[in-house]
């Protein structure tokens, strides 16, 4: 681990972004340009004091999560995120796979959809990274570890990951999710990690086992889904997902199809995050 690069580096990386490119006021008083501490903390999602003894060299060796939090916080490009987890004593990310963090790119066009829920996906559904409206709505679904970070494999093998979803979407919502691995795994044949989770998730649930073997192929890309919030109660929102060139990543923008739902998000953005559901 190079401390004194890495403090740097961070230092440097934070003085470079404008608050509005992040989605934070830049208020009256502001004696920077760039994000202070505990903004970047705030974005991060970890301690103002851990920032702090990052950029001044006396921290411990930040974990490979704990990295990708800071790679988003602080809009790094691929290179830049690379050179973040060298800095640290990691090894970057893989460019495909499971490991890999939302591009750079993408996470920008998060800001600038504001107060539109909005989230990017891998192509094997893990949510790589939201913006405050989609945590709002969903909660932070961006810290899983393991099989869990996938939102097919939560789905059936969490009943709370089906619990705002209403009872007469269940299954359709169940289809799409394995229509959409189905193709993924076309893409992607011989990859062991599309299989192995194929193969955990067919051990793990009689539903999935059932349709998997239904052959069901279908990219998502658009659809209206409800969700049953515990704050605010039912939002009707239309998803559109718009997806990468090379089909490994997905931005999905999500808006309310009605005026009620519109009410009702504006009403949990002035209530902000006291609690999330269990939406998965």
């Amino acid at each position: 681990m190079q401390r004194e690069q890495l403090a740097d580096f961070l230092r440097r990386r934070r003085a470079a972004i404008r608050p509005a490119e992040v989605g934070v006021s830049a208020g009256a008083r502001r004696r920077i340009a760039g994000l202070r501490r505990e903004e970047v903390a705030m974005l991060a999602g970890m301690s103002v004091d851990y920032v702090v003894r990052l950029e001044q060299g006396r921290s411990s060796q930040p974990s490979a999560q704990l990295l990708g939090a800071l790679a988003r916080a602080l809009r790094l490009s691929e290179d830049e995120r690379d050179h973040l987890f060298h800095l640290a004593g990691h090894r970057p990310p893989p460019a495909d796979g499971a490991a890999r963090l939302a591009r750079a790119g993408l996470v920008r066009m998060l800001d600038l959809l504001g107060g539109t829920p909005a989230l990017v996906l891998s192509d094997l559904g893990e949510i790589l990274a939201q913006n405050r409206a989609a945590i709002l709505l969903t909660g932070d679904h961006t810290g899983f570890s393991g099989d869990r970070r996938h939102v097919v494999f939560r789905w059936f093998t969490d009943p709370a990951a089906r619990a705002v979803c209403p009872p007469e979407e269940r299954e359709h919502h169940a289809r799409q999710l394995v229509a959409d691995l189905r193709a993924a795994a076309g893409r992607r044949s011989g990859d062991p990690a599309v299989a192995g989770l194929v193969d955990r998730l067919r051990a793990a649930s009689a539903d999935f086992r059932r349709l998997w073997e239904e052959h069901e192929v279908a990219v998502r890309r658009a659809d209206r889904k409800t969700f049953l919030h515990p704050r605010v109660g039912r939002l009707l929102m239309d998803c559109e997902t718009l997806v990468t060139p090379d089909q490994g990543q997905q931005l999905l923008v999500l808006t309310p199809a009605d005026a009620e739902t519109r009410e009702r998000l504006e009403l949990l953005r002035v209530l902000g995050v006291e609690e999330f559901p269990t939406f998965r």
